[in-house]
């Protein structure tokens, strides 16, 4: 038996269920007057006292009430963030450099590492030992794929250019 297929809408379960105001939990939201919004207010908690470096949006006109210490932006990546933060949160050009900084806060995190006399175990941390026993073929993809697109840059960057051929002759 072949379910049928009907063009009236109204026969259709569940059509129309948002088409009574009344019955749109969003409706009273709609056409709040000030003096309704006195139910919404709150107390702004305690500020917590700011000393580091604290980036915030350039829309907001002061620093949230509670934030983040752990890792207050420095060196090259805390430069960039900075970059990003002169930026409203619409612009790509806040978004982009915030993406490349945490790129770039990951090789100076390394880098670091390595200066404090710790080799960091890249495999384990980036989850590759996992990978590696339960999604082989996927990890070998992605490890072909990273030593393609790095053998390439290496290529044009240390490339020669290559000489003009001597057979094109000149148009006289």
């Amino acid at each position: 038996m072949e379910p049928t297929i009907t063009t009236d809408r109204t026969q259709l379960k569940g059509w129309g269920i948002d088409a009574d105001p009344k019955n749109d939990p969003t409706y009273p939201m709609r056409h709040r007057t000030d003096q309704d919004h006195a139910g919404y207010s709150w107390e702004r908690p305690t500020q917590q006292p700011i000393d580091i470096e604290v980036l915030h949006s350039n829309e907001r006109p002061n620093v949230s009430a509670v934030f983040g210490t752990a890792s207050p932006p420095s060196g090259l990546s805390g430069v960039i963030r900075r970059f990003a933060f002169k930026y409203s949160e619409n612009s790509y050009l806040h978004w982009l450099p915030l993406i490349l900084a945490d790129r770039v806060n990951v090789v100076e995190g390394v880098l670091d590492d390595l200066v404090h006399g710790h080799v960091p175990n890249i495999f384990v941390e980036k989850g590759y030992k996992a990978q590696w026993k339960y999604d082989r073929t996927s990890l070998i993809l992605k490890l072909a794929t990273v030593a393609l697109v790095a053998g390439g840059a290496v290529a044009l960057l240390t490339g020669k250019k290559t000489p003009k051929s001597k057979h094109i002759r000149s148009a006289r």
